[in-house]
């Protein structure tokens, strides 16, 4: 009997021996305690939960070398390593997981319009409803504080700098020719539709390092990655017809989208101050594929268009008018895939390829480029925690473009090829909910110039308030010049400028208003010493300039029911030395003044929403040859008023109208002079205004969907 009991608390005492006691109190960083913490060995079922005092205590029969993780909602999962035995008696200490929690956001210099992002300035559903904006993504934008109205281009100006600075990425790869070509006087429009696209992120200002070739501003279109379901959409337009459609599978789903424009009927019903011969003309077609694969998003986008003209424009020299004719067929392939790598690593790479070709008609001038370019990039990013990101990635640009001219025996043939290789590396740093700081490095070699560009750039954000905060940018850019230049020389720099940029940021239950102060600096800015850039002129990069400004933002949708509207104001102050300018001044294209307001309101008993769009622009420079002064005259200010309403004839039938410039007012953009002076010695001019003062658009929008409730309302 004796033995057994021996035996028994033999027994009893190994058991006792082979349990460890873990414990200890977990609390924040203040020492408050952390209650209800989960509390485990890593791979096993022993653990526990935080006490109110914080203090946990369990014990274990696993040996040697163990992983204790402790974790709990909106704070970082901590993990302790070390022998069993020795897990007793711990102090941890949990930071709050700023991913969770409402965190300062760097937002200097950059408008988001994505349903995902923490603030959005815009929605995608607002690209498309703008009343001013006609369908067109860069239409919307350019109610945006920090652009400049140039009615008669219809391309993004941002903040002093012309449209060629500012470059276009599709799934984060460079478009090349993002514009569908035009005459003078004829605004461009984006070539791209916004009904593939569910997130735009413009940056005016300081943007991230991964992205380069860049004087003044980046706009980023993300393309949709999952479809909600199988749908088709039909237009029926007084400009023309298109047609969508989306199929989708199990992890792949594949969206078209097609239209035809021929302006030729809607010439014959207003006037026009332009003689067309073959009017305005354009086919487009997009898709998208999208496969979804074990670990990541592979897409496949195409797009091409063909654009067809010729026109008589009025013109003080020649009585006759000016002849343009323009033929352009263009191609776009973008290949891009994202994923996720084993230990908190991710990809994003992909390769894009444009070809275009232009035959141009300008009198008895001819005039026929092609241009193939090629964009290709990789990007790694590390997660260290919630705290620290960092990544790095390298890109190649590759364009070779060339231009053949003939006007009578004149037969020239001139170009140029260049690669640009560069890399790239970016740190984002969370010190807390309330500062975090974004810096990085870009380094790019062009081999036109055999030269490396170095770019530093940084921005750091601080919460000022539940609601407020303050951010600064910092960046300097590069960007090679355009074809229009290097075609005729190559011996020259990269432009330069450098950023520098403060904002303040106020977002409270659907209100959001921003104020942001900027300068930049110009450098090595192409000058030459002929009317337009020929294979005669004398090029360097000797010009420079500057621009700053005041940029204000207000928008609210939650003030009165059913009212959205927001209020953008900019200022700009800017002078350039560049071109074949005779001395620093105010580009043509450069307003001081830029307000716009936009608002849109639902009327149930209407089953209608009702949008008005006011844009102003003080009046731009230009040089009057009867005085000694350049660039020191201004137009009249410009005003336009627009309006739009989109009626719900059934849940997925919908009836459209827009007018633009509804009041009919007589804009001037700027004054064309003769190149002769008369008999009194004086220059004569006329007035450049649109081809017509108003534009009217009515278009029925018919959506077939799976649910039956679909509509294209979020595509006008």
């Amino acid at each position: 009997m004796n033995k057994t009991i021996f035996t028994i608390i033999l027994f009893i005492t190994g058991l006792i021996q082979a349990q460890h006691t873990i414990s200890g109190k977990v609390t924040d960083y203040k020492g408050n305690p952390v209650i209800g913490a989960n509390i485990y060995l890593e791979g096993t079922y022993d653990g526990a939960t935080s006490t109110d005092t914080g203090e946990f205590l369990f014990t274990t029969e696993e040996k040697g070398k163990q992983t204790l993780v402790i974790s709990f909602l909106s704070y970082e999962t901590k993990t302790v390593e070390g022998e069993v035995g020795k897990l007793s008696n711990l102090q941890i200490k949990l930071r709050e997981d700023v991913e969770a929690l409402d965190t300062v956001v760097l937002s200097a210099g950059t408008f988001e319009a994505n349903d995902n992002s923490k603030v959005s300035v815009l929605k995608p559903l607002d690209v498309v409803t703008t009343a001013s904006a006609l369908g067109d993504f860069v239409g919307a934008l350019q109610t945006l504080p920090g652009t400049s109205n140039v009615a008669e281009d219809g391309r993004l100006f941002v903040r002093g700098g012309n449209a060629d600075e500012t470059q276009i990425f599709i799934d984060g790869i460079r478009v090349f020719t993002p514009y569908t070509p035009t005459t003078n006087n004829l605004p461009t429009r984006g070539r791209y539709s916004p009904f593939l696209f569910d997130g735009i992120t413009f940056s005016t200002g300081g943007y991230s390092s991964e992205y380069g070739q860049a004087l003044s501003s980046v706009l980023l279109l993300n393309t949709i990655d999952e479809p909600d379901q199988e749908k088709t959409d039909i237009s029926l337009m007084t400009v023309g017809a298109g047609v969508g459609n989306t199929q989708k599978w199990d992890k792949s789903s594949l969206s078209f989208n097609a239209s035809y424009i021929n302006l030729a009927p809607y010439f014959e019903l207003f006037n026009n101050r332009n003689e067309w011969n073959r009017p305005f003309q354009g086919a487009q077609g997009e898709t998208v594929f999208r496969q979804r694969l074990k670990n990541g998003m592979l897409k496949f986008y195409a797009a091409f268009d063909v654009t067809d003209l010729e026109v008589n424009q009025e013109d003080i020299n020649f009585a006759d008018g000016l002849d343009f004719k323009l033929n352009n067929n263009n191609f776009y392939l973008n290949t891009s895939y994202k994923g996720i790598l084993n230990n908190n690593w991710t990809i994003n790479t992909g390769l894009s390829f444009t070809h275009a070709i232009n035959e141009i008609g300008i009198m008895s001038s001819d005039i026929n480029d092609k241009e193939n370019s090629v964009h290709l990039k990789l990007k790694l990013k590390k997660r260290f925690n919630s705290r620290f990101k960092i990544s790095f990635g390298a890109e190649q640009f590759t364009t070779n473009f060339e231009e053949n001219f003939q006007q009578g025996n004149i037969d020239e043939t001139y170009g140029f090829k260049n690669n640009i290789t560069a890399g790239f590396t970016e740190a984002d740093v969370v010190f807390s909910k309330d500062l975090a700081l974004k810096v990085g490095l870009r380094a790019d070699y062009s081999a036109i110039f055999n030269d490396f560009e170095i770019a530093p750039r940084a921005a750091l954000a601080y919460k000022t308030s539940k609601n407020g905060q303050v951010s600064l940018a910092y960046g300097s850019f590069f960007q090679n010049p355009n074809s229009s230049i290097l075609k005729f020389e190559q011996n020259l720099k990269a432009e330069k400028t450098s950023h520098y940029i403060l904002n303040y940021q106020y977002v409270n239950n659907g209100k959001i208003f921003r104020a942001e102060v900027y300068r930049k600096d110009y450098d090595n800015l192409v000058k030459f010493d002929t009317e337009f850039t020929t294979f005669d002129s004398n090029f360097n990069s000797e010009g420079f300039g500057y621009a700053q400004g005041l940029d204000l933002f207000w928008r609210d949708n939650t003030s009165i029911k059913n009212l959205d509207y927001w209020i953008s104001y900019s200022y700009l102050d800017t002078e350039r030395d560049y071109r074949n300018f005779v001395s620093a001044a105010q580009p043509n294209y450069a307003t001081d003044h830029n307000f716009s307001v936009v608002t849109k309101y639902w009327i149930d008993s209407w089953k209608s929403q009702l949008g008005l769009a006011y844009t102003y622009s003080s009046g731009r420079p230009y040089t009057n040859p009867n005085t000694n002064e350049f660039l020191n005259e201004r137009t009249k200010s410009f005003n336009s008023l627009s309006f739009n309403w989109a009626y719900l004839l059934s849940q997925q039938k919908i009836l459209y109208l827009s007018v633009n410039n509804v009041l009919g007012i007589r804009n001037v953009n700027g004054y064309q002079y003769a190149t002769a002076p008369d008999v009194n010695g004086q220059f004569n001019r006329r007035a450049l205004r649109p081809a017509t003062d108003q534009f009217f658009f009515v278009g029925f929008f018919w959506t077939i969907s799976e649910d039956g409730k679909d509509n294209q309302l979020d595509n006008l």
